[in-house]
């Protein structure tokens, strides 16, 4: 028997972050595109973009994804947006939920120096991510075609941690253009060729 997944309407600033950081460009492009769209259309786009919950210990909604778009929307006044809650894991302790969620890959507790940190680091809110600007530069990286989106979990924060090791982040800060030019190159290079979503050149016959 195939269970339906639980639906339901809850404050953003009630969602709780897997992760520690995000893309603030990608953030501020979200929230543009969210005030360039007429409401109507605004409603529509949130009932196809559900934010995929874990429900954990005090009944608290745990976001898995589209953290970019929680936060854009908090940042706008969203005030509730539809949620779907894929497990529940309620009666779990603390220890053991964050022991459950890493196992299953639904947390990504990384800073944004790309290093692992105790999940009490992780933001009780989406307020409290903090920008990590390989993160905007891998996903600006996939929308030029620099690699393909794939449903590895976190992928894009893979692409980001490849880019932190050859790219220097006062480039990415200071010249993004560039430094996404560099990013290109890299992608489509062999050293690349063990990252989710590679589309590097083909081999020659």
């Amino acid at each position: 028997m195939v269970r339906e997944p639980i639906l339901a309407t809850i404050n953003v600033s009630d969602l709780r972050p897997t992760q520690i950081t995000v893309g603030m460009r990608e953030v501020l492009e979200k929230r543009k595109r969210w005030r360039d769209t007429p409401i109507k259309k605004g409603e529509k786009f949130l009932g196809r973009h559900m934010m995929p919950v874990i429900l954990g210990p005090k009944q608290r909604h745990y976001v898995i994804d589209h953290h970019h778009l929680a936060r854009a929307l908090h940042d706008e006044g969203v005030k509730d947006v539809p949620v779907t809650v894929i497990a529940n894991l309620a009666k779990l302790d603390v220890d053991e939920f964050w022991s459950v969620m890493d196992n299953r890959l639904w947390m990504h507790p990384y800073d944004a120096k790309g290093e692992r940190r105790h999940y009490s680091d992780i933001p009780k809110s989406v307020t409290g991510l903090v920008d990590d600007p390989f993160r905007s530069l891998a996903g600006e990286l996939r929308r030029q075609g620099g690699f393909a989106k794939d449903i590895t979990p976190f992928s894009e924060f893979l692409w980001a941690d490849f880019l932190r090791r050859r790219v220097k982040r006062k480039l990415v800060e200071s010249d993004f253009e560039r430094a996404l030019e560099k990013a290109m190159q890299l992608a489509k290079s062999e050293n690349a060729g063990y990252l989710p979503g590679w589309c590097g050149p083909a081999p020659e016959e």
